[in-house]
């Protein structure tokens, strides 16, 4: 249509005319405002408020690793006084096998503990006093039997004697030595440090490890419970031969539920022991469970870039299982009214330099901050902003710093502390 075809259809009817006019005064009316007030554009308002951040990460459940029940030794079972399924306390008595032998076994390491017993008080109130008194014996022996010899020596001399003599004084004085060397001998065997004395020490000891070991193999033939726990396996009845090593019961220790999960090293500094946690089994999501976080691995896997962490779960739900696959959110940080805008305001916040692009005097400025707590869709400021300001979003590449606008205030939700 051409401008003359404009003209005579304007002619032909007036009202079209008027609208057309309304609608020029409209944009007009429009574009003036804009010069005025700046064009609108949405933007998002620092306001006061709780912040909290989190570390998400993913993991299994670990739970008390089950324990196979075996006897030590082969042995007849006599009795099992517990049923599959019951909940048994630490030390409790599980099987009881035949100890006919085991208590014969120790009957006769008791007698063999008497015998080395004895052999040690006759050492010690008999043969020790016995020794003594030979060799005080022998002493008075070869006291006489010098003196007699230097006596024959002199009567010889004098030829009062025959020299018969005093060979058979020789003869006497060289058995009283032998004599004193005996009795000598035997005191020292006899004695604390003499190899008698040893040997009857050592006998007794060994005769005391063998009660031990007695002990010990008849204690292994009444199978106790090593924990406070579930019989969750059971495959022995009385009259059945346990053979050594044979699985007969599986036990389900009661003990601490516990979260492993995989943290990027880059977060390693924002962990601490004792941090709270929530978690959640991927089967279960809509459900949600209390977590601590008590281990931090010392080393970092090198090929994932990753810590393994620990977390205890406060009261376990019956639902989590060894395994299962979970979710958690530790908290490391948390933030009362504290200047918050929303992440998507702030740009280059992985940066060294972050920055906003806020609404001053109708003009858009960029204002460099410094950032705090990161939540999941809220960053904390502490440096470059005020509450109230308004920033245009990251999305808006559109608007550059030095424009003319004005602000649309955009819904905003703030992190659920």
């Amino acid at each position: 249509m051409t401008p003359r075809d404009v003209i005579a259809l304007v002619r032909r009817n007036p009202l079209y005319a008027g609208i057309s006019i309304v609608l020029v005064v409209i944009l007009a009316a429009y574009g003036a405002r804009n010069l005025i007030f700046g064009t609108p554009v949405p933007v998002y308002v620092a306001t006061r408020g709780d912040l909290l951040q989190t570390v998400i990460a993913s993991g299994r459940v670990i739970t008390p690793q089950r324990a196979t029940i075996a006897a030590e030794s082969t042995g007849r079972v006599i009795a099992v006084p517990v049923a599959e399924g019951e909940t048994v306390e630490r030390g409790q008595v599980l099987i009881e096998l035949d100890q006919s032998d085991e208590r014969a076994a120790l009957t006769q390491a008791r007698a063999g503990i008497a015998q080395a017993e004895a052999k040690l008080r006759q050492l010690e109130l008999f043969a020790l006093p016995a020794a003594d008194e030979s060799l005080r014996q022998a002493q008075s022996n070869i006291l006489q039997a010098r003196q007699q010899y230097q006596r024959m020596q002199d009567l010889v001399a004098r030829n009062f004697v025959a020299k018969s003599q005093l060979d058979d004084a020789q003869r006497n004085l060289d058995v009283a030595t032998s004599q004193l060397r005996a009795a000598e001998l035997q005191k020292e065997t006899d004695g604390p440090s003499g190899s008698d004395y040893a040997m009857a020490k050592t006998a007794l000891e060994q005769a005391r490890a063998d009660l031990l070991a007695a002990t010990a193999r008849l204690d292994a033939t009444t199978i106790r419970a090593p924990s406070h726990g579930t019989l969750i396996g059971r495959s022995v009845e009385a009259g059945d031969v346990a053979e050594a090593g044979k699985e007969l019961m599986v036990l389900a220790p009661i003990g601490e539920t516990q979260l492993v999960v995989q943290i990027d090293e880059m977060r390693l500094a924002e962990l601490a022991l004792g941090q709270p946690a929530l978690g959640s089994a991927d089967a279960y999501p809509a459900k949600r469970f209390a977590a601590e976080l008590v281990y931090i691995n010392p080393g970092v896997d090198s090929a994932g870039g990753a810590v393994e962490v620990k977390l205890r779960v406060i009261d376990p739900p019956a639902y989590l299982v060894q395994d299962m696959t979970v979710s958690v959110d530790i908290e490391v940080g948390r933030r009362s009214n504290a200047l918050v805008v929303p992440a998507e305001a702030v740009h280059d916040a992985a940066g060294a330099l972050p920055w906003a692009l806020v609404i001053r005097d109708g003009h858009t400025v960029r204002r460099p901050i410094t950032m705090g707590l990161r939540g999941d869709r809220h960053i904390e400021v502490v440096a470059g902003l005020d509450e109230g300001d308004e920033l245009v979003p990251v999305t808006n590449a559109a608007v550059v710093a030095g424009r003319h606008v004005r602000g649309v205030v955009t819904d905003q939700d703030a992190d659920d502390p």
